[in-house]
């Protein structure tokens, strides 16, 4: 025989698991696939900074 509170805690298991789920589901609005080439605009490059030296020792 089980008790009152096995049930009230199976039953407490059980819709928190069913809330998490649907809780989970992803994004919410319209599922789409991202389009195959990257949207970079040309020209929109990473500026670099100048190398320096390694064989120049600094002066004391």
């Amino acid at each position: 025989m089980f008790c009152r509170a096995r049930y009230l805690f199976i039953a407490v298991v059980v819709t928190l698991g069913i809330l998490s789920m649907l809780g989970a589901c992803g994004q919410k609005g319209a599922l789409y696939l991202p389009d195959e080439t990257p949207t970079t605009t040309p020209g929109a490059d990473v500026p670099v900074a100048p190398a320096t030296s390694a064989t120049r020792p600094n002066p004391p």
